[in-house]
């Protein structure tokens, strides 16, 4: 079966594997999704009045690498 699956047109690839994603989100990931939404412009907003600072990304890998011993 994976073989016929391979050899799909790439359109037709992408279809069934967003499918396939979406079927292990959980019975609430609107409602997730919803929340994560807000939460991200509230983070913005909070970014553009200044009460929050920015880091490089190069810098937070760096962090997570020392931290984790990546």
């Amino acid at each position: 079966m994976e073989n016929q699956l391979m050899r799909l047109p790439a359109i037709e690839r992408a279809c069934i594997a967003e499918k396939l994603l979406s079927s292990l989100d959980s019975p609430n990931q609107e409602e997730m999704d919803q929340a994560w939404a807000v939460e991200v412009e509230d983070r913005i907003q909070a970014f553009q009045r200044g009460e929050l600072e920015a880091s490089d990304a190069s810098d937070v890998h760096k962090r997570l690498e020392e931290k984790y011993n990546i």
